[in-house]
């Protein structure tokens, strides 16, 4: 159960049912619908105004249809979500942030070609002074955060903060879920996000084992949502609402929870998949772009169902405990050196030729002893059911 805004839902179904009957569909959907969103809104502002705040509530309200509606209600709920005090925000950034910054060069390259990022029609200047803030939002949480390391793709989960929350709401909350949710993605190396990402295919095997048997075959590995994952799908998403449904149900759940969604985007093409040529390249290719039409809501709710029946402790030894050729065979991703990590992330989220790219990763096979072991960890005692916790795969099991 997702809450009663999830049966309101279906009650609303029913009506609109009846409406096209009754030959006056559309006005009667209309109103459904407006008369749903007022009482979801009404339930959202009466769990804010609980002392203490209902964030149980908030929660169910964000993962449930339509999220939570508005930017002006993410603004006073996100925060809560992340347990952010809004009463004693960071200092504005001064411009000595960025002297002798170790990250400011790439972080500079990676903002100045972020510019579909933001919306469509927003005048230059306006852009280039939220550009300006989007460049001292990462590095002063990487500078009050020594232990965080940045990625190619970070820049483009802040930037939704940024235009959401604005410039000190959105610095504690990108500290906040860069200590938490995204911690993994911040590691020196790629190991912890090369593990999550290999929690795709044993996903995939516990609902359509046909398909994840013909992705074996062809080898495709799980590399095509690696962009996914560590943006948020801010990246891959051209419609910047959907981006915000997305986070609203992000923000809500468990870290591992994008990694799920991943699943249920390649389950519900399954029969483009099984109809492509059983290539590494065809089928890399077809995923790795995603439809921009996708059924958001019900892909929300599949993901959500996914990780209650098959959450992380029961897939964790099949994603770790691979046996050494199998892992080097079918999941490439795993075989990748630390010391080409950066190279790889800068190159999959900005969009690589797809055949140099598989070069690469044969050479990589071919040149290098694929080691899995320091993945394999106690991870069966992760806490399925603190669900939005707010903790690492890492640190969930003592990593």
């Amino acid at each position: 159960m997702l809450y009663s805004f999830e049966q309101d839902m279906k009650k609303g179904r029913k009506h609109q049912q009846g409406a096209r009957v009754n030959g006056n569909g559309n006005a009667q959907q209309h109103g459904e619908h407006e008369s749903w969103k007022k009482l979801k809104l009404v339930q959202i502002h009466q769990a804010l105004n609980c002392d203490p705040v209902d964030i149980e509530t908030l929660r169910r309200a964000a993962v449930s249809e339509g999220g939570l509606l508005t930017d002006e209600i993410r603004r006073k709920v996100w925060p809560k979500l992340l347990s952010v005090n809004v009463y004693n925000l960071p200092a504005k950034p001064t411009k000595d942030i960025r002297e002798n910054h170790k990250d400011f060069n790439q972080v500079l390259l990676d903002v100045r070609r972020s510019m579909k990022r933001f919306p469509r029609g927003m005048r230059v200047d306006e852009r280039q002074v939220l550009q300006e803030q989007l460049i001292d939002i990462i590095l002063v949480v990487l500078q009050k955060n020594p232990a965080l390391h940045y990625y190619q793709g970070y820049h483009d989960i802040v930037v939704t903060f940024l235009l959401v929350v604005g410039e000190r709401m959105a610095i504690a909350m990108v500290e906040t879920l860069s200590n938490h949710h995204l911690r993994d993605f911040m590691d020196p190396t790629m190991d912890s996000t090369k593990h999550i990402l290999n929690y795709l295919m044993p996903i995939l095997e516990q609902v359509d084992p046909q398909l994840h048997e013909f992705m074996l075959r062809a080898e495709v590995g799980t590399i095509f949502a690696l962009s996914w994952l560590i943006t948020w799908y801010g990246h891959v998403l051209s419609e910047f609402r959907h981006v915000l449904r997305l986070y609203d149900f992000f923000l809500a759940s468990h870290p591992l929870m994008a990694i799920y969604f991943a699943a249920v985007i390649v389950l519900h093409r399954e029969k483009e998949v099984k109809q492509t040529e059983c290539d590494m390249a065809m089928v890399h290719q077809l995923l790795s772009k995603i439809p921009q039409d996708l059924p958001y809501e019900e892909l929300i709710t599949q993901a959500h169902c996914l990780f209650t029946r098959y959450p992380p402790s029961l897939l964790a030894k099949r994603a770790a405990l691979q046996s050494r050729n199998r892992s080097c065979q079918l999941y490439p991703t795993q075989c990748i050196s630390s010391s080409s990590s950066s190279w790889l992330v800068g190159c999959l989220v900005e969009g690589p030729p797809l055949t140099a790219f598989w070069i690469y990763c044969e050479k990589r096979l071919a040149q290098q002893d694929c080691d899995v072991a320091g993945l394999a960890s106690t991870e069966a005692a992760l806490g399925d059911s603190d669900i939005t916790s707010g903790t690492s795969l890492s640190q969930a099991v003592g990593g």
